[in-house]
């Protein structure tokens, strides 16, 4: 089994959220129960617009005194913003904070907070600072050969969370009470009209061009995301990619399974 390597993510950053009211109040908002939330336990949520679509990721720490959220550098004064938006008159406060995000992996360590996605994913840490081995783009290699998704993937206010895979990741708890965005994820569910999901491909060469059409002869079977060489994450329509020749700009590629994901059958 390979060392575990630690990595600072500058990509995210944190909001420190007090107070009595700090986990009933992101349990309203968040599309994880966090109502149960214990110090030392870390979970995968999403902040979802009335309609249902994703806007931000969160990752939610028990901290000895409140909470930590865990967010993409890029938006946390939009989050700080929107949150404060909902807080009304709970009793609750939210701050930016100092402290980075780091990963360790493949294995996590007793001193992390196991990532709740995946084992494999190994753990996340909150510190000041800590000595790194590896870098962060190690540590999306790593992310991306498991075939999880991440925030490059599904942008802000363009996707439903159960086609960027929360419902697989740990990221909703469908038997929670309300939260915002729940009508529309519930009864994707309840339904079972999820026929789009995020599956990595894997081709020869660099990776192509974000947005880069996926077609199973001349039918769209839909768009490359985020990736390197050899290997990128692409959102497909379930219903034309099982035993298709795929391709993109011309050239063949081919999904990639992971096997945290079921078969790959639409359900209508």
């Amino acid at each position: 089994m390979s060392q575990s390597q630690i990595a600072r993510l500058d990509s995210r950053a944190v909001i420190a959220v007090t107070g009595p009211d700090a986990r009933s109040f992101l349990n309203g908002l968040l599309s994880q129960e966090i109502e149960t939330l214990v110090a030392g336990e870390l979970r995968f949520s999403g902040l979802l617009t009335p309609q249902g679509r994703l806007l931000y990721d969160l990752f939610v720490a028990g901290a000895e005194e409140g909470l930590l959220l865990d967010l993409t550098a890029e938006h946390r004064d939009a989050i700080l913003t929107r949150l404060t938006m909902y807080k009304l008159r709970a009793k609750v406060e939210l701050k930016a904070s100092d402290l980075k995000v780091f990963a360790r992996f493949p294995e996590g360590g007793a001193d992390g907070f196991e990532d709740p996605r995946l084992p494999d994913l190994g753990a996340r840490l909150y510190a000041a600072d800590l000595a790194t081995t590896a870098t962060e783009a190690d540590y999306d290699a790593h992310r991306l050969a498991l075939g999880v998704p991440g925030p490059a993937d599904w942008g802000t206010d363009k996707t439903y969370p159960i086609e960027a895979d929360f419902d697989l990741l740990n990221g909703i708890d469908f038997k929670k009470g309300c939260f915002v965005g729940q009508e529309t994820t519930s009864r994707m569910k309840r339904r079972g009209t999820i026929k789009n999901r995020m599956l990595p491909i894997v081709f020869g060469g660099p990776a192509p061009a974000f947005g880069a059409e996926v077609l199973a002869g001349e039918l769209r079977a839909g768009e490359v995301l985020s990736g390197r060489d050899g290997r990128a994450m692409a959102l497909l329509r379930l219903d034309r990619i099982e035993g298709a020749d795929l391709t993109v700009d011309g050239r063949s590629v081919s999904v990639d399974r992971p096997d945290w994901i079921p078969a790959l059958t639409p359900i209508e």
